[in-house]
């Protein structure tokens, strides 16, 4: 018999070990070849061509799907060869070398490979059509998506799987050459429970590493509140290294450490409930550290990066009108806008017109942090009362006073504390004498839309005509005359855009607030759609790991439950016992890597203007929700054991 044959026959007669990789395998190919289907996708790609940003979120995300994939086939295979570790050990042992083993497991994984491609190709090609109708919907785009089966998408996907074929070959290969035939016939085989206490050196380094995982995390968390400065790039890779060490200290030998410390305490004594529960999660999580890390630092970057996504989504309608509270203007076009207008009446839509003056100056805010900083900037002076009556609500500034509007000053490289950099001065040159006025607080919004060049900064009418008619003869000084307009009813909005548009005057940036509503709405869409998908993918590959591990767990205690339904314990009992086992181990990553993604959403959400608390708990939950499916899961395979060891 060849060693083909054999490879076969051994296929058709350990389907029960092999199904758990071949789920792996077809779940990585079928996810690949979506995602692969979306960018060769015509309407996607037109959507792709017409901005740079989304062509980069895509490839990105494309090289984050294939790191994703390989991980979770890394992962595994590695507990697929565990399992069969006894059936590699018996080949050796009748005589077969190393280099027939590995040939013969490197055939297997070829021919799994393969039937694994096929069966993605056809998954993906079924469920990729509603992919697209997803992504088309949060984009807002019109239609409905094509059906047809992508050949690029296909051999896209036969790169990859070729790749993964490689990878796990040579992690076949590294095993056999390096596990001795002792290791292999003990791998599947439960940890020693009884170790020899250790030393009290070894304990009080243990104490030690186990406080220092704490402290680690703690740093990281306490230096992610204040790493938005000019150094940027340090603090985040400080930051990353700090929870990631603290993270695998924690698992590895923190909580190791409270359960002994536990055991100890109880003098040993504890129980049948906390014997199936603490005892085999206080002799496993040394070894289980490494995937334990993984999945919670993969949890918090799933929940992040979902977060995120969704709060710009969310929030994408409030942000464009913070920063474009009108719906157009035009700024020193009095003709244009007369035209504009005579379009808007022809066409019967409804809006509100407002004129505003307004003027600019050149001028220095002092910063009080930086007093040595004295930039000058480009200011846009503009009257209280005129935007009152056109409909705006704010106070009036004192006389002498100004109000600065920035819809911008919460995303800049600060502790973002105004009360440190507000109140300030305003220094303005005339007849080279330099006056000084007060800017008391600064508001997160425009008071005209964001395309007006200037600072803008609230003023009463006093104030305004004393400063016009000191400024008037300097050299920065400009009048501005703006012509703002409202559409109440957004059906007419959209028409009254598509009128604006031959008005606009630059062709890479719309100045209206619908074509920046529907251009903020394409770009977070887009990245919603990338970021749930990515999170689908971190959430299956986490959760199946996981899994994974808890089968294997299960078939090693099989003794043990067999031994308890003897001495007369009912399945109840012992599930209890196991169920205790499956919070910890589920609900720790879990927990751990929730808090991890609130401090990394907490200091980026300096790019989000608006609240994001409403998305960022959706956000949580439906990870939750979806990540406890999998502890179901376990719970019915160990049920299934406990019930059939008898």
């Amino acid at each position: 018999m060849t060693v083909f044959e054999l490879a076969l026959r051994s296929m058709r007669q350990n389907v029960k070990h092999y199904y758990l990789y071949f789920f792996a395998l077809i779940f990585s190919m079928s996810l690949f070849f979506v995602f692969s289907s979306l960018q060769h996708d015509q309407q996607v790609q037109s959507m792709l061509q017409s901005s740079d940003r989304f062509m980069v979120a895509f490839q990105s995300a494309a090289i984050m799907l294939i790191v994703i994939i390989i991980i979770f086939t890394i992962s595994s295979n590695q507990i697929f060869l565990r399992r069969r570790s006894r059936e590699l050990g018996l080949y050796q042992l009748i005589g077969l070398s190393k280099g027939w083993v590995a040939r013969y497991l490197i055939i297997e994984n070829v021919l799994l490979g393969f039937g694994a491609l096929i069966a993605g190709i056809i998954c993906g090609a079924l469920v990729s059509r509603l992919f697209v109708l997803i992504l088309m919907k949060l984009v807002r785009l019109d239609g409905l998506p094509a059906i047809d089966f992508s050949l690029p998408a296909t051999f896209d996907t036969a790169i990859v799987f070729v790749l993964v074929v490689v990878i796990t070959s040579i992690q076949m290969i590294l095993m056999i050459y390096r596990s001795t035939l002792l290791r292999l016939f003990q791998a599947d085989q439960q940890p020693d429970l009884s170790s020899q206490p250790p030393s009290k050196l070894a304990s009080i380094l243990t104490a030690i590493y186990a406080l220092l995982g704490i402290v680690l995390i703690g740093y990281g968390y306490e230096l992610s509140g204040r790493m938005v400065d000019e150094q940027l790039t340090l603090n985040a890779l400080l930051v990353l290294v700090s929870t990631i060490t603290g993270t695998y200290l924690l698992f590895r030998v923190t909580i190791r450490w409270c359960f002994s410390w536990l055991r100890k305490r109880k003098n040993g004594n504890l129980g049948l409930y906390n014997s199936l529960s603490l005892a085999p999660l206080m002799h496993r999580m040394k070894g289980n550290a490494n995937s334990l890390t993984l999945i919670t630092i993969l949890s918090a970057l799933t929940i992040t990066l979902v977060a995120m996504a969704y709060s710009a989504y969310y929030s994408a309608e409030q942000e464009t009108r913070m920063a474009m509270p009108y719906d157009f203007s035009f700024e020193n076009r009095q003709q244009d806008a007369e035209s504009f207008t005579t379009e808007l009446e022809r066409e019967g839509i409804n809006f509100r017109y407002s004129p505003i003056e307004a003027f600019r100056t050149n001028g220095v805010i002092l910063n009080p942090l930086a007093e040595s900083s004295r930039i000058e900037r480009n200011l846009l002076w503009l009257p209280a009362e005129q935007l009152q009556r056109a409909g705006k609500k704010l106070s009036v500034p004192s006389y002498g006073e100004a109000v600065e509007y920035n819809v911008y000053a919460s995303t800049a490289f600060d502790d973002g504390d105004f009360s440190k950099r507000y109140p300030t001065k305003i220094e303005l040159e005339s007849n080279e004498e330099i006056d000084s006025y007060l800017l008391k607080k600064v508001v997160v919004e425009s008071l005209v839309n964001s395309n007006i060049s200037g600072s803008q900064l609230l003023v009463s009418e006093n104030t305004f005509k004393e400063l016009e008619e000191r400024m008037s003869s300097t050299a920065g000084y400009e009048r501005v005359q703006l012509d703002t307009y409202r559409v109440p009813d957004i059906g007419e909005l959209a028409l009254a855009s598509s009128l604006y548009q031959k008005y606009n005057q630059d062709e890479y940036y719309s100045t209206d607030f619908y074509s920046r509503y529907k251009q903020a709405l394409e770009l977070s869409g887009l990245f919603i759609f990338i970021a749930a998908f990515l999170g689908l993918a971190f959430l299956a590959s986490t959760g199946s790991i996981l899994y994974f591990k808890q089968m294997t767990e299960a078939e090693q205690e099989k003794q043990s439950f067999k031994t308890l339904r003897q001495l007369g314990f009912d399945e109840r009992m012992i599930m209890k016992g196991i169920a205790r086992k499956q919070m910890v181990v589920f609900l720790f990553p879990l927990f751990i890597g929730v808090l991890h993604s609130i401090f990394a959403i907490k200091a980026a959400s300096f790019i989000i203007i608006s609240d994001i608390t409403i998305p960022v708990v959706i956000s949580i939950g439906a990870y939750t929700a979806i990540y406890f499916l999998f502890a179901l899961f376990t719970l019915g395979y160990y049920r299934k054991i406990v019930r059939n060891v008898m």
